[in-house]
């Protein structure tokens, strides 16, 4: 089954931010860094900045959030949030269909790719001007 949940931009402070967030409401936080997941291209200042947190809550909600590198615009405020579109590899089909759906006019800002963390992952600004990423598992259910 694909997911759809809020994913929400930082610049240096997505980890406090998560931590608070669990705070108010509890469950599974895992946060990993950008130097965990093998990217390079940040600048070394900025490797221990999170690149991918996830809070799973005992109501059911989840909530990703990240740091955005400074080699990337950021405005707080303004491009604070995106909306993330997950599933295994057994939503491949339905999910790559979303994402040419949603490519329509867009602005590509990564393709849809193979990531370092061996999920097709992609990002694109939508011709609104909503962010979306889409991340798809190369683990079937």
């Amino acid at each position: 089954m694909s997911v759809l949940n809020p994913y929400l931009n930082f610049r240096g402070d997505a980890k406090e931010a998560l931590e608070f967030y669990h705070s108010v409401f509890g469950g599974e936080l895992t946060v990993s860094s950008f130097a965990e997941l093998g990217m390079d291209d940040v600048p070394e200042a900025e490797r221990g900045l999170v690149m991918h947190g996830q809070l799973e809550t005992p109501a059911g909600f989840t909530l990703m959030a990240s740091d955005v590198p400074s080699h990337m615009d950021y405005t707080a405020g303004t491009n604070q949030f995106s909306i993330s579109l997950s599933g295994l590899a057994d939503d491949d089909a339905q999910l790559r269909g979303y994402w040419q759906k949603l490519g329509d006019g867009a602005t590509i800002t990564e393709p849809l790719a193979t990531a370092p963390w061996g999920a097709s992952f992609g990002m694109l600004t939508d011709r609104f001007g909503v962010n979306w990423l889409v991340n798809i598992s190369a683990d079937a259910a």
